[in-house]
């Protein structure tokens, strides 16, 4: 009985060895599905603030019709211009052109705002006037750590875009 004791000596060593080894392997995985998981969670959040840009600058053009007559908004882009306040804010009274550069400027200001908005995000609304279908396209970088691309889908550079009859 004494030479089968010997035997097993370390024997109970080997298998706690062996169930912390797998508990790592489990836990390791755990991890990265945890990383997966916030990796996702978090581009879907960029694609609701999309969608909400997006929508948010179909209203306003919603709401100024008159500028939406008068060409106002035909052709829009973030990537290439600079937009500037023209002094809207606050009850002044602006024609509907200058509300149309109000609307432009302030979507610009939520488009590229770090804290709220979307990482390298942009902007493009192409239009004819009143009566035709205005598209409205929002465009984030959806890693951050990659220089988006110039076109949607290449690079990283992910797009939304809805269209609407005004």
């Amino acid at each position: 009985m004494k030479n089968v004791i010997a035997k097993c000596r370390g024997f109970t060593l080997l298998e706690v060895l062996i169930a912390v080894v797998v508990l790592s392997i489990g836990l390791l995985g755990i991890a990265s599905l945890q990383a997966f998981g916030q990796r996702n969670n978090h581009s879907a959040y960029l694609r609701s603030q999309a969608t909400a840009l997006a929508y948010d600058m179909i209203d306003r053009m919603r709401a100024n019709n008159a500028g939406v007559t008068g060409n106002d908004y035909n052709a829009i882009d973030t990537t290439a211009t600079t937009y500037t306040d023209p002094g809207c804010a606050g009850g002044t009274i602006c024609s509907p052109a200058q509300m149309a550069q109000y609307d432009m400027y302030d979507w610009q200001q939520k488009l590229k705002d770090p804290t709220s908005g979307l990482p390298s995000g942009n902007g493009t609304v192409v239009g004819a006037g009143a009566g035709s279908v205005f598209t409205v396209t929002v465009m984030w970088n959806d890693d951050r750590n990659a220089a988006p691309g110039l076109a949607c889908g290449t690079n990283n550079l992910k797009c939304f875009t809805v269209s609407s009859q005004l």
